[in-house]
């Protein structure tokens, strides 16, 4: 199977703590460490733990960081290409609480992927079994559709609806005002809409309600579980599994990442069924 995201990455720095300082308090962390995430870096490396490789569609700071998170990248089995931005590595800084929960602080711009940039092959997506694309300009989304599968994150609706392209799904989190999609705010509607709901599941139009998947041990991060979960939508519909079989799939994925330390560690891999 073919698969690739389109979309950014973010070098971040993660600092387990106790719990999320308030104003004024000074926090000591139980645990750091950093490494290339982000939405597009994790559904990636989900991507390539599910089908075997992937490819990413990016832009890169030129700086070392930017480099750091090309070399990660391709060592997690991810074929990374991507635009050298004249901009330092976009970064983040993650709190993880003792419950698992993340709470993110972004620096920088967002650097996206674009369509109209000769630097990258956007002619290789016509021979994709499926692309999720998670940021990026009008171009690069209208390249993603020369795929059989094309899936998106509510995130970036603004770009889905200046682009006018067909989605097979879109996905996104009714617990974040970033990702709240109603009807009627695409032409065309997508095929499939998934709205998650963490513990509560969500739910998909068609389809109604939908549960969550068992956490398959303790919970440790959240950090990447909505990522996985379109990941693992994205493989599924391009491997042929009906909506609600794909949707089922795409929740152990979400669950499985919750029970490592970062958005890599805990990822299902293989042709999970």
């Amino acid at each position: 199977m073919r698969v690739a995201v389109i979309g950014h990455v973010e070098w971040v720095e993660f600092a387990l703590v106790e719990s999320v300082p308030r104003a004024g308090e000074i926090a000591h962390a139980l645990e750091t460490w950093e490494e290339a995430a982000g939405g597009g870096a994790v559904a990636a490396v989900q991507l390539a733990k599910l089908a075997g490789s992937a490819t990413l569609f990016t832009a890169l700071g030129s700086d070392d960081l930017g480099r750091r998170a090309r070399v990660q990248l391709s060592e997690q089995g991810v074929t990374v290409r991507a635009m050298a931005e004249p901009a330092p590595q976009r970064r983040a800084f993650c709190f993880v609480d003792e419950a698992g929960e993340r709470t993110i602080t972004v620096l920088g711009e967002k650097l996206r992927p674009s369509g109209a940039d000769s630097r990258l092959p956007w002619h290789d997506l016509a021979g994709m079994d499926a692309v999720y694309f998670v940021s990026g300009d009008d171009d690069a989304l209208r390249a993603a559709r020369t795929a059989r599968v094309l899936v998106a994150t509510a995130r970036e609706l603004p770009t889905l609806q200046s682009a006018g392209v067909q989605l097979d799904a879109l996905v996104g989190s009714g617990e974040d005002e970033g990702e709240l999609f109603r009807p009627g705010d695409l032409e065309p509607a997508p095929a499939l809409v998934v709205t998650t709901a963490g513990p509560l599941g969500g739910w998909a139009q068609p389809g109604g309600p939908f549960r969550s998947a068992p956490v398959p041990g303790p919970l440790v991060d959240s950090y990447g579980c909505g990522d996985a979960f379109a990941a693992g939508l994205t493989f599924a519909l391009a491997r042929g599994d009906a909506a609600d079989q794909a949707i089922a799939f795409a929740a152990r994925c979400g669950a499985s990442v919750l029970t490592g330390r970062g958005p890599y560690a805990a990822q299902l891999s293989g042709d999970a069924p």
